[in-house]
C-alpha cells in the first residue's frame, strides 16, 4: 500500500501531544509525509499544539482523524496502556502503523496486536528509533561482523539524575505499573533491542526492580538485570533514572579478540593491535539533533526529550517507512524493528517482572 489514492504525499495521524509533536510529528514531516491530525485527549492542548506544528486538524475523536481523507499511517505516541486500542482501530482501518515502545502491557496483548497486523497486511514498525542512531547501528554492525570475535561478555549502565529530586515532574500514568508506567519500559526496551540485534535473542533473566527514589510509586525507577543470550553471552543491564551525581553511561561488549564499546556516537575497539576509534559508515551516519521547541518544555519528564537526539533516528525510520510504502523491500542493516520486534522485547519485559517478583531466573517464553 502507497499513499492513499488523490494525494501524492504520504499522510499521517500522530496520536499524542507530548512526544508526539516534540519528536514524531518533526521526523514525519522531515521524512516527507503530510500530518493530517493530532489526536489528543485535552482539546485546548492538542488544538494549541497542533497549531504550533501547522498540522490542519486537531480532536480528541481517533475515530475521526482515521476517517480524514489521505491517511496512510497512524503513528501511536501515547502511554502503553492505550496502545492495543489505538493499534487496534487503526489497523481496522487499514493505516500502517508506527508505535512506541514499551508495545504492549503484556505479551498476550502484543500477540492479539501482531495477529491483526499480519492479517490486515499493513506495514507495522516499532518506535526503537536507536537503531538507527550511529553509534547502535555501527556497534551492531562491528559485532555482528566479528570485529571482537565471538561476543561473550556485555555491559549496559546508566544512571542520571533527572528524577532524583522526588519532586520532578513525570506523567501519573509512568509511575503506575499497571499502566506501563516505569524505567523499564522507557528505557530498558531500548538497551533490550539493542542486545537483541547485536548478541542474538534474549534466552532468560534474573532482575531486581526498584525505586532508589524517595516515592510512593508502583513503578520502578531503576531496574538492575542479569541477561543470556542464544550466542552464549553473558550480560547486566543496569539503569537508574534517580541517582543524584554525575550521569554514568558504560556500554560494552568483550569478544574472544577484543573489546568494543560505545561514547556517545563513536565506537572504540581494543585488541591485540592497541586502542582505536572505528570510522563510521557513511552510510549510518545521521544530522545532527534538533531540539523541540524550549516552550514546550514544561515537565521535568519533557527535558528528557530536550536535545533533540530522537529526530535523526526517528527521520531515518520514517524515511525506511516511506521506503517500503512505495514498494522497496524493507532494509536489513538497520532494519526498522516491527511488531513482531515489539512483541519479542515485550516477552523480555514481561519475564523481567516476573523475574523481579519470584527472584530467580526466568526463561522467556517463546
Amino acid at each position: 500500500m502507497s499513499s492513499t489514492p488523490g494525494s501524492s504525499t504520504p499522510g499521517a495521524v500522530v496520536v499524542g501531544t507530548n512526544f508526539g509533536v516534540l519528536t514524531h510529528a518533526r521526523a514525519l514531516s522531515a521524512a516527507g509525509f503530510a500530518v493530517r491530525a493530532l489526536v489528543g485527549r485535552d482539546p485546548a492542548k492538542t488544538k494549541q499544539r497542533a497549531e504550533r506544528f501547522a498540522i490542519p486538524v486537531a480532536t480528541v475523536s481517533l475515530e475521526e482523524a482515521l476517517a480524514l481523507p489521505h491517511v496512510d499511517v497512524v503513528a501511536i505516541a501515547t502511554p502503553p496502556k492505550t496502545h492495543a486500542a489505538i493499534a487496534l482501530a487503526a489497523i481496522d482501518a487499514g493505516k500502517h502503523v508506527v508505535c512506541e515502545k514499551p508495545f504492549m502491557l503484556d505479551a498476550v496483548e502484543g500477540q492479539r496486536v501482531v495477529n491483526a497486523a499480519e492479517a490486515a497486511g499493513v506495514i507495522h514498525l516499532m518506535g526503537n528509533e536507536f537503531r538507527f542512531a550511529t553509534g547502535q547501528a555501527h556497534s551492531t554492525r562491528a559485532v555482528r561482523a566479528g570485529v571482537i570475535g565471538e561476543p561473550r561478555l556485555a555491559t549496559f549502565v546508566f544512571h542520571m539524575p533527572l528524577l532524583a529530586d522526588p519532586s520532578s515532574e513525570v506523567p501519573p500514568w509512568w509511575t503506575d505499573v499497571g499502566q506501563g508506567g516505569g524505567w523499564l519500559g522507557a528505557y530498558a526496551s531500548h538497551v533490550i533491542d539493542h542486545m537483541r540485534t547485536m548478541l542474538g535473542e534474549i534466552t532468560e533473566v534474573s532482575a531486581m526492580l526498584t525505586t532508589v527514589g524517595d516515592r510512593d510509586w508502583t513503578a520502578e525507577d531503576t531496574y538492575h538485570v542479569n541477561f543470556r543470550t542464544e550466542l552464549g553471552v553473558e550480560g547486566i543491564l543496569q539503569s537508574s533514572a534517580a541517582t543524584y551525581g554525575p550521569f554514568v553511561m558504560v556500554s560494552r561488549v568483550v569478544g574472544t579478540a577484543g573489546t568494543l564499546w560505545i561514547e556517545g556516537d563513536d565506537v572504540h575497539v581494543a585488541d591485540a593491535d592497541g586502542e582505536r576509534r572505528l570510522d563510521p559508515p557513511e552510510d549510518l551516519v545521521l544530522p545532527s539533533p534538533v531540539p523541540p521547541p524550549a516552550e514546550l518544555m514544561q515537565t521535568t519528564y519533557d527535558l528528557l526529550h530536550s536535545t533533540g537526539i530522537d529526530l535523526p533516528p526517528y527521520t531515518r525510520l520514517y524515511a525506511e517507512l516511506a521506503s517500503q510504502m512505495a514498494g522497496a523491500s524493507a532494509a536489513t542493516d538497520p532494519a526498522a524493528a516491527t511488531f513482531h520486534d515489539g512483541l519479542a522485547s515485550q516477552r523480555i519485559l514481561d519475564a523481567i517482572r516476573r523475574s523481579a517478583v519470584e527472584k530467580r531466573w526466568v526463561g522467556i517464553d517463546a
